[in-house]
């Protein structure tokens, strides 16, 4: 059974599982916010969710410093990672948004990059996720 808050059945957990579900071999997607906090997934436990979502922001970190050396820009098109059973996609959601899809090693790399992109087009007030607000910090000289 897949751990999900019931505040979210509503939300753009459709979405996720309408990509999962449209692409042969894909099994599981997760949209998180930049910084690694899951928001919504498919196919995956709250944990699961948790690790992926860790993992795809960390990617993105790492491919958005190789483009800030090396590319044009620090914008990040989609990071592929391909290991021994399983294959990640991440790419950039929206404003501070991060997408992840967990398939088979078999499965249309173009096809569910195409569908990633697409789905990123299409619903972008869905995929974005706010900036975090700073908090005030206590004052310098002591008083809080």
């Amino acid at each position: 059974m897949i751990d999900r808050p019931t505040s979210q059945a509503m939300e753009p957990t459709w979405l996720l599982d309408q990509l999962v579900t449209a692409v042969p071999g894909a099994r599981s997607a997760v949209l998180l916010s930049s910084d690694g906090i899951a928001k919504f997934w498919y196919g995956l436990t709250l944990d699961e969710a948790q690790v992926l979502g860790a993992m795809a922001s960390g990617l993105c970190s790492i491919a958005r410093g190789v483009g800030k050396q090396f590319g044009n820009d620090d914008g990040v098109r989609q990071v592929f990672l391909e290991l021994n059973g399983v294959a990640a996609y991440v790419c950039s959601a929206g404003a501070n948004g991060v997408l992840a899809v967990l398939a088979d090693p078999e499965a249309d790399a173009g096809v569910l990059g195409f569908e990633m992109a697409q789905m990123v087009k299409r619903v972008p007030d869905h995929l974005g996720t706010p900036a975090r607000a700073v908090l005030a910090t206590p004052a310098a000289d002591g008083h809080r």
